[in-house]
């Protein structure tokens, strides 16, 4: 009898779910492609390490703040901080913020539920009261909309648990980098390995939220809730930001009657395992805000293959844009053979089948991203 290992699979993207069986990856593996992940991510570990801390300082000293003119700052304000500030001649931590905002508009997991409940509104409360106690025409206005406030500390815990998923990944990401330098990463399987390792590592990791108020401190997202690194801020990241994201203004229309943008978010395939790359740069586009940050922090090994290539330094940006995408789709890979509902050995033949059902079901995701132009 065929077990599911050797049967025939009737589907556009079967060679790649038998390369999961096996335990390949979604990119296949070659030098060029490990010396491009791997130089890629160690400069997208630098760029997040600081989207991280910029994140949770907004989260933790910035809330329910009006105009939070200096949020970048992360609390160190200077006449010369201002003028590189001013001039672009820093991180653009905007980037960071349309993630979350794409993470907060498409929701998912337990923080989302947990930030529509009455303990998180009760919680609110208690935090705008002691926060606003001497100022009451915002009181006033709790009063009279008292959602709004409440809203804008739901932002502020996307803010944190954002931050505090991204400071995970940041570390790894780097301690990647590390293990590559000592020549002990060499495949594409070995990258996977050590991505999901990471994140089966700290899967249970928890998900809090506090901020201090004249010397106290309050939870908003206590402990007790129960809210986890995987579960609650991986997941619902990797399905915002790389399956369904956001369209990119200028390059569709939003105009209803041209049905170019589905009615439907969970039809979305704007993240970026299906963007184009060759738009980076131009007006409208987000994650050239992501490339400009790590074009910055790119390790010389990766920067000597761009300049090698036929246009140079002309489409720095597009390039690495090109080898950020191979790099996702190598965490990718990580999320799905983390969450393999049974293992890839097994013998039972009903255990197969279900293996089988869920990577189909990822395949046929990917079917219309660019899966295929990054292994070309």
């Amino acid at each position: 009898m065929l077990n599911m290992k050797n049967k025939p699979v009737n589907h556009p993207l079967s060679e790649y779910i038998n390369r999961l069986k096996t335990g390949q990856a979604l990119l296949k593996d070659s030098p060029d492609n490990v010396l491009e992940v791997v130089g890629i991510l160690k400069s997208y570990g630098v760029v997040l390490d600081a989207y991280s801390k910029n994140l949770i300082y907004i989260a933790e000293h910035q809330f329910l703040v009006n105009f939070p003119f200096f949020k970048y700052f992360d609390g160190e304000v200077s006449s010369s901080k201002l003028i590189r500030h001013l001039w672009h001649d820093r991180i653009n931590f905007e980037y960071a913020e349309y993630c979350m905002k794409t993470m907060m508009w498409h929701g998912g997991g337990g923080l989302d539920t947990y930030l529509d409940s009455p303990e998180f509104a009760d919680r609110c409360k208690v935090v705008i009261n002691a926060k606003l106690k001497n100022n009451p025409l915002m009181l006033g206005i709790h009063q009279l909309f008292p959602d709004f406030l409440i809203e804008q500390l739901r932002v502020s815990a996307y803010y944190s648990g954002l931050g505090q998923f991204w400071r995970v990944m940041a570390d790894m990401f780097l301690s990647l980098s590390d293990l590559y330098d000592q020549g002990k990463i060499k495949t594409i399987p070995e990258v996977v390995d050590h991505i999901k390792a990471g994140l089966v590592a700290d899967a249970l990791k928890p998900i809090t939220y506090d901020v201090e108020i004249a010397g106290k401190v309050y939870d908003i997202i206590p402990k007790s809730v129960g809210l986890t690194f995987l579960a609650d801020t991986a997941i619902p990241y990797v399905e915002a930001v790389f399956f369904r994201g956001t369209p990119f203004l200028g390059t569709v229309s939003l105009n209803a009657q041209a049905y170019q943008v589905p009615p439907d978010q969970s039809r979305f395939q704007y993240g970026a395992l299906y963007a184009d790359p060759l738009p980076i740069g131009g007006a409208g586009i987000p994650p050239t805000l992501l490339m400009q940050d790590m074009r910055h922090y790119l390790p010389e090994y990766l920067h000597n293959v761009y300049r090698r290539s036929l246009r140079g330094e002309d489409d720095l940006r597009v390039q690495i844009c090109m080898s950020f995408q191979k790099s996702m789709f190598c965490v990718t890979t990580a999320a799905i053979l983390g969450l393999m509902p049974y293992a890839l050995d097994t013998e039972d033949l009903s255990e197969q089948t279900a293996n089988q059902v869920y990577l189909e079901k990822w395949m046929d995701r990917l079917e219309t991203s660019q899966i295929l132009e990054v292994n070309k």
